[in-house]
């Protein structure tokens, strides 16, 4: 009898919110893999809204209900991250062609520092294409209703933070 490897991939993002977009996401890579991780990123160069704990809380929170969904927060290089989960693919989201150019180079970077690695990248649904954590920041902190962009739990804890 032969070994049948697990199919694992991390879908690694800093989550400042989750949205909409990113569950689509979730919810077709868990259909194609045995496991999916979604890697809440804690050191980065952006400032965020919510803490790491916060973001991770959230991500298992809406995940919770997908069987073969971890979530861990992590920091440090992805490669690194990718490899203590014995993962061999990397699911990235490409919501337009000016997230191509800097998706392909980073596959690039991390297929030269980890060559069993693959890179998957997959479009969100039409309705969630426009959709990103950013602009779903601004419109709450100028008073807009993100209800559209948001699960309803992340859309009370964004209120929350804000005071409102």
């Amino acid at each position: 009898m032969t070994d049948i490897k697990k199919r694992i991939a991390v879908y690694p993002g800093t989550f400042d919110p989750i949205t909409l977009g990113h569950e689509d996401l979730v919810r077709r890579a868990a259909y194609l893999f045995d496991e999916v991780i979604v890697a809440v990123a804690g050191s980065t160069n952006k400032t965020t809204l919510f803490s790491l704990d916060e973001r991770v809380h959230l991500a298992q929170t809406v995940f919770s209900m997908y069987t073969n969904v971890r979530v861990i927060g992590f920091s440090g290089l992805l490669m690194q991250f990718v490899q203590a989960q014995n993962a061999h693919m990397v699911i990235r989201g490409l919501r337009a062609t000016s997230d191509f150019e800097y998706e392909f180079q980073l596959a690039g970077m991390n297929r030269k520092l980890y060559p069993e690695f693959e890179t998957l990248f997959l479009t969100p649904s039409e309705q969630f294409m426009f959709i990103s954590s950013s602009l779903v920041r601004e419109v709450a902190t100028l008073g807009g209703d993100v209800q559209a962009f948001v699960s309803s739990t992340v859309k009370c804890a964004i209120l929350q933070k804000l005071g409102k």
